[in-house]
């Protein structure tokens, strides 16, 4: 059965709604979400179960790391190893269309992180996803939602189309046109762009 589509205002989130989503992130749920960059699809960090059912519903790699979403930047540093550099570069960039690669602390599972043991991680600038986040205690882990070419899905009913039958709950933020998030390493307190998206340096 495909997933319920639940309508939502992604700057001013009803509590209601953020519980309904937390309630399926706790029970190893995977959510579909509008974010500042292209619809997400995530699950409770916590979750191994939801974590195994989301690389399944994307057919990725076990190889190839997915990034979370953290609701704010104090939150970041309980999974990444955060140095001052780091952190002054992050707080003029949070929250907003950016991934940081960086260092991933214990509480990361090795699911998530490279050999490397490197973590991406996202502070979004969606106010929905954040507050989702904070309500859950923990990040979501984030993927963005694609077809099986891998085109970005900007619409909650194609969504439901494609995706819905591996999907507990649907957010419907309105039709999304936008670019994925710009990813940068931090590693070795050096700022590399890995790939330019919506975030631009210097904004």
């Amino acid at each position: 059965m495909a997933a319920p589509i639940l309508e939502v205002d992604l700057e001013h989130p009803s509590p209601r709604h953020v519980q309904r989503a937390v309630e399926v992130l706790e029970r190893g749920g995977l959510l579909a979400y509008p974010t500042d960059t292209y619809y997400g699809l995530g699950c409770d960090l916590s979750s191994k179960k939801g974590i195994e059912r989301l690389y399944q519903l994307k057919g990725r790699d076990k190889k190839k790391p997915l990034s979370f979403l953290c609701p704010d930047l104090s939150d970041v540093a309980r999974y990444a190893h955060v140095s001052n550099f780091a952190y002054r570069t992050m707080k003029g960039l949070t929250p907003g269309a950016f991934t940081f690669i960086m260092e991933a602390t214990r509480l990361v599972p090795d699911l998530m992180m490279t050999r490397q043991k490197q973590v991406g991680i996202r502070v979004p600038d969606a106010p929905l996803v954040r507050e989702i986040a904070r309500t859950l205690g923990r990040p979501l882990v984030t993927t963005s939602a694609t077809n099986t070419e891998g085109v970005p899905l900007t619409d909650a009913k194609d969504i439901k189309a494609e995706l819905g039958h591996g999907l507990d709950l649907i957010l419907d933020g309105g039709v999304t046109l936008n670019e994925p998030s710009t990813v940068i390493s931090l590693i070795g307190d050096t700022l590399e762009i890995l790939r330019q998206g919506k975030g631009r340096l210097g904004d």
